[in-house]
C-alpha cells in the first residue's frame, strides 16, 4: 500500500480545521489561536445585494451595521445624485428614483424595509435635546448608522449646518435628537454637537459615545433615552479642548465598543486609531499605513464574530483596502481590495460591519455609491 507523507497529512487536518472554523464562528477562535501565520479570508459577493424595487438607485452609501438579528442597515445620501442617475424623477429619461435614506437588508440581500426623511416640523428653538414628538430635524447630508441591541436606529449628520444625532425605532418612529442643526458651541461645549461621525451605544449603561467629529474633536458621551450629558474627552483623554498638536484631527470618524468593554476611536487624517475605557482612559494607539496623506487611513472599524473578537478590520478609504489587524497585538497582518469600481474593489469605502457569521459588509461614498458584501471562507496566510 502506498504511504502517505506525515507532511500531507498534517496539511489536510490544518485544512479541515480551519474549514470547521469557517462553518462556526466561535471556534474559529481556537482556530486563530493556533495558526499565528494565518488571517480570515473573503470573497467578493457580486450579487449582493439585490437589485432595488420602485426605481430606487442609491446615492453615496454614508453608513453600515449589523444588527443583533443579522439585518444588514444602510444610511445613504438621496441628494447625492446627480441629475442624469435622478433622471425618471426630473421627467427627463426612464430611471431613475432616489432611494429613501434609511434601508434594511437581509444577508441575502433582500430588501426588508426603506424610510426617512426630514419631518414636516422643526422642534422649537432653543430645545436640546429634543425627546419623542414628530418634529426633528433631518440632516442635510447623511453620515453614519448604528442600530443598538433595543433595535434603535441611530444616525447623524456632517453637512455644514448638521450638529445632531437623532434617535429612531425599527420602523422609524422618532424618539431622540441631541444636538441643532445650525448650532454649535467648540469642543468644550457639552450640550451641542459640531458635524458628529458615528455613534454606538453601550445598551447596559444606557449611554450612546459620539465620535464628534468633522467640525469637533472629541469623544462625547450622553444618556441614550434622555439625551443628558455624560462626559467627553479628546486624543490621549485629555480636555477636547485642550489638545495641542497631538489633538485628533478632522474628523474624529469611529467610536466602536469592544465586547468588553473597550473604546476604539478613528483619528482618520492622523491614520491612528486610539483606545480608551469607557470612563475615557486612555490605553494605547496604533497606526495604519502611517505615511497615507490626503483622507487619512483610519476611517471605520469593526471586530471579527468569534468570541475574543480577535480580529480588528480597518476600512481605508484613501487607500481603498480593508486592512486586517490582531487586536490583542495591533499588529497589521495584511489587507484585500483595491481601487476601482469592479466587485471586491472600493472607491472611498466607507464604513463596514460584520454580521455573527464573520462575513463583512462595506460602503462607499464619494462616486462609489454602494455597499458590498464579503464571505468569510476560513483562512489564508498572513503577508
Amino acid at each position: 500500500m502506498r504511504k502517505v507523507p506525515f507532511l500531507y497529512i498534517g496539511a489536510i487536518a490544518v485544512a479541515l480545521l480551519l474549514s470547521f472554523a469557517l462553518s462556526n464562528p466561535a471556534a474559529s477562535e481556537t482556530a486563530a489561536q493556533r495558526q499565528d501565520n494565518v488571517a480570515p479570508n473573503f470573497n467578493v459577493d457580486p450579487f449582493w445585494p439585490k437589485p432595488l424595487p420602485n426605481d430606487w438607485l442609491l446615492g453615496q452609501v454614508a453608513g453600515i451595521d449589523v444588527d443583533t438579528q443579522d439585518v444588514i442597515w444602510i444610511v445613504q445620501r438621496p441628494g447625492s445624485l446627480t441629475n442624469d442617475e435622478r433622471g425618471l424623477e426630473l421627467g427627463r429619461s426612464m430611471c431613475c428614483l432616489p432611494a429613501p435614506p434609511v434601508i434594511s437588508f437581509d444577508t441575502d440581500g433582500n430588501l426588508l424595509d426603506a424610510w426617512g426623511g426630514p419631518a414636516a416640523c422643526t422642534p422649537e428653538p432653543g430645545v436640546n435635546p429634543v425627546v419623542g414628538g414628530d418634529c426633528y430635524e433631518w440632516p442635510v447630508n447623511e453620515h453614519g448608522i448604528y442600530v443598538d441591541d433595543m433595535g434603535n436606529v441611530w444616525l447623524a449628520g456632517n453637512g455644514g449646518n448638521d450638529h445632531q444625532v437623532l434617535k429612531f425605532s425599527q420602523d422609524g418612529t422618532f424618539l431622540l435628537q441631541i444636538g441643532r442643526a445650525g448650532v454649535t458651541g467648540g469642543d468644550a461645549d457639552p450640550m451641542h454637537l459640531g458635524r458628529p461621525a458615528e455613534m454606538a451605544v453601550d445598551i447596559e449603561a444606557n449611554e450612546v459615545y459620539i465620535a464628534d467629529g468633522y467640525a469637533n474633536h472629541r469623544v462625547i458621551v450622553f444618556d441614550a433615552t434622555t439625551g443628558e450629558f455624560k462626559r467627553m474627552w479628546g486624543a490621549y483623554g485629555l480636555p477636547p479642548d485642550d489638545q495641542g498638536d497631538n489633538g485628533f484631527g478632522n474628523p474624529v470618524h469611529c467610536a466602536v465598543i469592544t465586547d468588553e468593554g473597550l473604546v476604539y476611536v478613528c483619528d482618520r487624517v492622523k491614520n491612528r486609531v486610539q483606545i480608551f475605557e469607557k470612563d475615557g482612559t486612555f490605553v494605547r494607539e496604533f497606526y495604519i499605513r502611517q505615511e497615507t496623506l490626503g483622507n487619512g487611513s483610519t476611517w471605520d472599524l469593526a471586530f471579527s464574530a468569534d468570541k475574543r473578537q480577535s480580529y480588528v478590520y480597518d476600512a481605508d478609504g484613501e487607500n481603498n483596502v480593508v486592512w486586517t489587524l490582531r487586536r490583542e497585538t495591533d499588529e497589521i497582518l495584511g489587507y484585500f481590495g483595491r481601487s476601482g469600481r469592479q466587485a471586491g474593489q472600493f472607491h472611498w469605502v466607507h464604513n463596514l460591519d460584520t454580521d455573527s457569521k464573520g462575513n463583512l459588509y462595506t460602503a462607499e461614498v464619494d462616486t462609489g455609491k454602494r455597499a458590498q458584501k464579503f464571505v468569510a471562507t476560513g483562512f489564508r496566510p498572513t503577508d
